[in-house]
């Protein structure tokens, strides 16, 4: 068995801007991604949904207050309807497609893509939702992009249309060791695990280590939060202030 050490999945902790700079302009919009490649970063993590014609849009909340419609939900619209709405800061280009955002930013980044599948929906909602990112994002030969999901089954069966993806489960503050001890022994096929920072701590990290799993956290703000991410030598840092974490990451290889 390799060390620890070596089972890292990447050289160095990639930092990864949450939804692009999502502190400086509206989250998931090609003025947060711009901004976040403004810095040098390794990489974006964003989240899609289905409009109700199933087209992938990038998306991370239930509802959309944050344009207006406290009750309302993404597949409560039809994808033109969608592009005819105001989402701030988009100007005519309106909600981004994950289509024209995998054009558009593959070759400039890292991407993490979070399929948001909601307990409420169907699991063929589940599935197609899952069958569109993958048929977007095509064959990959390598961890550039990278799919994740909170829903288990969802990446289960990810894993049964394309064997040799990289999928990672995302984690909330209710799993503990555990849980993810069970997943590591029903679940070999996950390329690796998205933990809050809250929940991570060394011994986590050894026993995913020992698995050879790619360990991702977020969402890492505060400098206690990110310096306790570079300590523990996670292989991606997910935060909503990434030019902080490039800083604090290139300090620390510095020796400052």
């Amino acid at each position: 068995m390799l060390s620890n050490a070596a089972n890292r999945k990447f050289e160095k902790c990639l930092i990864y801007a949450h939804r692009g700079a999502s502190t400086e302009a509206m989250e998931n919009t090609r003025a947060a991604f711009d901004k976040a490649l403004n810095c040098a970063i390794d990489g974006i993590e964003t989240d899609v949904q289905l409009s109700r014609d199933e087209v992938a849009v990038l998306w991370h909340d239930r509802f959309l207050d944050k344009i207006g419609f406290a009750d309302r939900h993404i597949d409560d619209f039809d994808f033109t309807q969608l592009k005819a709405l105001n989402f701030p800061q988009t100007g005519s280009e309106g909600i981004m497609a994950l289509q024209t955002f995998l054009n558009d930013y593959r070759q400039r980044c890292r991407l993490l893509i979070e399929v948001k599948n909601r307990d409420w929906e169907s699991v063929s909602r589940h599935q197609k939702k899952m069958l569109q990112t993958l048929d977007l994002i095509g064959t990959v030969t390598d961890n550039r992009i990278m799919v994740s999901s909170f829903n288990l089954p969802s990446l289960a069966f990810a894993h049964q249309q394309t064997a040799l993806f990289p999928l990672v489960y995302n984690l909330d503050d209710h799993h503990t060791f555990s849980d993810v001890q069970q997943v590591l022994n029903d679940c070999a096929f996950l390329y690796g695990f998205c933990l809050p920072i809250a929940m991570l701590d060394r011994s986590l990290v050894d026993v995913l280590r020992a698995q050879e799993k790619c360990i991702a956290v977020y969402t890492c703000n505060t400098d206690e939060e990110i310096d306790k991410a570079l300590q523990l030598d996670v292989d991606i840092l997910i935060s909503d202030v990434p030019h902080k974490a490039l800083e604090k990451r290139d300090a620390m290889k510095r020796g400052i």
